[in-house]
């Protein structure tokens, strides 16, 4: 998509392409009620801006868009939308051997237990030990804290899924 569509096309397309780069509803409807953007960084400042207006539950709905670290299965199956981008974001952890991949598994259901969500984190260029040391040092920390670290983590996605959407190298 080329930054002219996201600036014209109907609001249903828009909305559907932007929904790929943040599940949050009402980051979509932000984004949509910004537009035009006019430049890439245009593009890109109204997604901080939309999304420093986002409450815990919006948070909580982007994550909810986003598999397991490792889970490729449930990536194909449940994110078929965005699961081109999410493995290639994940790749690092495709090559986990068999202990790391069980120690991702149990770590993601020990983080989510103790956070009420998945675990997120902009995998892309960290191996599988990498994840894994993340999601280690974060398990332990305060909810409202990790609920901070995680959307930071988010718009870091949403950003490199911007650049994503349009084909623009960062």
């Amino acid at each position: 998509m080329t930054l002219a569509r996201l600036d014209s096309d109907a609001e249903p397309v828009v909305a559907e392409a932007l929904q790929r780069c943040c599940g949050a509803r009402a980051w979509v409807s932000g984004m949509l009620a910004r537009r035009p953007f006019g430049t890439v960084a245009g593009l890109h400042a109204a997604a901080d801006a939309v999304f420093a207006t986002l409450g815990a539950d919006d948070l909580l709905e982007a994550f909810s868009h986003h598999p397991r670290i490792g889970q490729f299965a449930a990536l194909r199956e449940r994110f078929a939308s965005t699961a081109e981008w999410a493995s290639g974001e994940q790749s690092g952890a495709a090559a986990a051997d068999e202990a790391t991949a069980q120690r991702l598994a149990a770590g993601n259901a020990a983080y989510e237990a103790r956070h009420g969500h998945v675990f997120i984190v902009c995998a892309t260029g960290l191996d599988a030990a990498g994840l894994l040391a993340r999601l280690e040092a974060r398990s332990a920390n305060e909810p409202a804290a990790e609920l901070r670290n995680a959307a930071a983590e988010q718009l870091r996605i949403t950003h490199l899924r911007l650049d994503k959407l349009l084909e623009v190298a960062r």
